[in-house]
């Protein structure tokens, strides 16, 4: 598989991990994602929601995070070559991604990534003329602040415990998680449209007043990418580095999770103490080993000739991965909401059925698009958005 499509199948996979760990926050408050193994499940939707949180929440963001500051770098290669502004290009894309983000996140879901990306990638313009590995370790520090924040707080903690000042500001933290994820409820699992776009507007709120911690993650991803970009450019001169992602991050990566797990399989609003500082800083930074001990495998699976049929739909779903995210969205809302068909509340295990069955009517829908056109409704906005100026629609 060539280097190209071999990014899209990523994509492809990426969009999978996506819909499994959103689900989530689709069939219940979005508050409450990504806080560990729900104590309130049981038999078999307890095992999918842990099998989703070990395996699935936060590897898969991270897998788009890379691509994305991938795509950045060959965005920046091409400008370079063909003598044209990158600035501008990537301003406008920047722009363009950033209006579909605020959309989608205040007239469909409020868990949006797009904003994040679009703000995030405007500081990637101040790092063009590093790209590289140095500019890996780079990122890799700013990865890992959000980890080295909740392992801070967990350290502080025994100091801070006798103090009122500290308890109270726990307790109010629980406080409002517990009001946020009461009125979630209620506006998306019970409520009309305006009252949950009232809500994805407070949502959204919050969302950006925690993005210097947030996107601080996104952030060092981006900055990765390049490196990665030059692993799948050449994997025949990168042969050891994708072996230690196969065989050294995979490992490391899972390890670092089931030890997060064994220390606070769910950290509750307001817990701040060491086991569960380190057990969240561990979940953390676990997402980007993990994410490429998948990357490895994945690559070595691509170049095997049986692969090739679903190795195609892959690459055919990542080629749209801007719509089928968008599209996960628009279908998840419209089963689970209060206006939909109301089934907010699913059982984790249904939850995941549904996913691989949304994600496998994707594969065959992209391809089926993509035999009628160039690109995806949303790719043909940003493009046209990135370079002022319509693109072709007709497939090529």
């Amino acid at each position: 598989m060539t280097r190209v499509a071999a990014l899209d199948a990523l994509r492809g996979l990426a969009l999978l991990g996506i819909v499994l760990m959103n689900l989530e926050g689709f069939a219940g408050p979005p508050a409450q994602m990504g806080t560990g193994i729900d104590p309130a499940w049981r038999g078999l939707d307890r095992w999918a929601d842990a099998a989703i949180y070990v395996l699935v929440q936060g590897k898969f963001v991270a897998l788009f995070s890379l691509l994305f500051g991938a795509g950045f770098a060959a965005m920046a290669a091409r400008a370079e070559g063909e003598g044209w502004s990158l600035s501008q290009v990537w301003l406008r894309r920047c722009a363009g991604l950033l209006l579909i983000g605020l959309a989608h996140a205040l007239l469909l879901w409020s868990g949006d990534i797009l904003v994040t990306y679009a703000l995030c990638g405007l500081v990637l313009l101040a790092f063009r003329e590093v790209l590289g590995g140095l500019l890996a370790w780079v990122g890799a520090g700013v990865f890992l602040i959000p980890a080295g924040v909740s392992l801070l707080a967990g350290l502080a903690e025994p100091a801070l415990a006798g103090s009122a000042q500290w308890q109270h500001a726990l307790q109010a933290q629980a406080a409002h998680v517990a009001e946020v994820t009461r009125a979630q409820v209620l506006a998306y699992g019970h409520g009309d449209f305006a009252m949950a776009t009232a809500q994805r507007l407070r949502d959204l709120g919050q969302s950006l007043s925690v993005l210097p911690i947030t996107g601080a993650q996104v952030l060092g991803l981006f900055l990765i990418g390049p490196w990665l970009g030059q692993v799948l450019a050449r994997p025949q001169a990168h042969a050891r580095a994708l072996a230690w992602m196969r065989q050294g991050a995979l490992p490391l990566g899972l390890g670092m999770t089931l030890v997060s797990v064994w220390l606070a399989p769910w950290i509750a609003p307001g817990r701040a103490d060491l086991r569960a500082g380190l057990a969240a800083a561990l979940m953390l930074a676990a997402s980007l080993p993990l994410c490429l001990g998948y990357i490895g495998w994945t690559l070595r699976w691509l170049a095997h000739p049986a692969s090739a049929r679903l190795a195609g739909l892959l690459a055919a779903a990542g080629r749209l991965a801007l719509s089928n995210y968008l599209l996960q969205s628009l279908v998840c809302v419209g089963v689970f909401y209060g206006y939909g068909m109301g089934a907010f509340g699913l059982g984790r295990a249904w939850q995941v059925a549904l996913g691989f069955g949304l994600f496998a009517l994707q594969l065959l829908v992209s391809r089926w698009w993509l035999a009628r056109a160039a690109m995806g409704p949303a790719e043909w906005l940003l493009r046209a958005a990135a370079y002022a100026r319509a693109p072709g629609r007709r497939a090529s």
